[in-house]
């Protein structure tokens, strides 16, 4: 399978690193669906490829919703024949709130986008890569550094990304008879309209408040696409790309 013809799905296509990572994939010959709530921001994210636009198909896509998700691999499918590389990117973080005073409904809607959606995404994906000649792809899911350094009233989010490397080695292992590679990239301080607030202070583990660096989004979209263009013998299992100087490696 030429590099040209590889085809590839990005879930929260219409912004921040699922974005980044669409454009990076366009520009490297993949044909990619993007998908994600709104079809607007997808469609901005089409009309930022250029010339390379014509790679891209948008489909609007809650991940949360299971319907959602098959109508959107029914798509890819049908519209391309075959599917290359997963990327489990689309999640939501929760208000920094004691864990004690939680929502319980707010969890719930972190857990299914986090967790679910990345699940049953990569159920779909397996059924295509098993069945597909030739047969096997690439799943590569976007944990967090937060799953081994939490930040302050985090537990939502950080409790999900933990069961995403769960996933990750799960995957990795039920997938290796079919030919199907499955890593994990864990950010850190991508600047992103997301991590914006980084850049004028956000609460440490000692209780201060302090401004963090930041990392251009595009080494994310450069190490997805290394973790990507590898041969399907090789596999980035895990690999963490953040910005050198935030407080991540130490006491904080």
């Amino acid at each position: 399978m030429s590099e040209q013809r590889r085809t590839a799905i990005v879930t929260g296509a219409g912004s921040g690193i699922g974005k980044a990572v669409a454009l990076a994939l366009a520009g490297a010959g993949y044909r990619v669906a993007l998908a994600g709530r709104r079809a607007d921001a997808l469609e901005a994210t089409i009309s930022a490829a250029g010339e390379r636009g014509a790679n891209l198909l948008a489909v609007a896509t809650d991940v949360t919703d299971p319907a959602s998700v098959a109508h959107l691999f029914d798509t890819v499918t049908q519209r391309f024949g075959r599917l290359d590389l997963l990327f489990n990117n689309a999640g939501i973080g929760a208000p920094a709130v004691p864990l004690d005073e939680l929502a319980l409904a707010t969890l719930r809607a972190v857990i299914d986008t986090n967790l679910l959606g990345a699940f049953v995404c990569t159920q779909h994906a397996l059924r295509v890569m098993k069945a597909q000649d030739p047969r096997g792809g690439r799943i590569i899911n976007n944990g967090s550094i937060s799953a081994h350094a939490p930040r302050p009233n985090s537990a939502p989010y950080t409790a999900t990304k933990h069961a995403i490397t769960g996933l990750t080695k799960s995957t990795s292992l039920d997938g290796r008879a079919y030919d199907i590679a499955c890593g994990q990239i864990d950010i850190g301080n991508a600047a992103t309209d997301l991590a914006a607030r980084m850049a004028t202070g956000v609460p440490q583990a000692n209780g201060q408040i302090a401004v963090e660096p930041l990392m251009d989004v595009a080494h994310v979209a450069s190490a997805v696409l290394y973790m990507a263009s590898l041969p399907l013998t090789a596999n980035v299992q895990f690999m963490t790309v953040m910005a050198t100087k935030m407080p991540f490696v130490g006491r904080g």
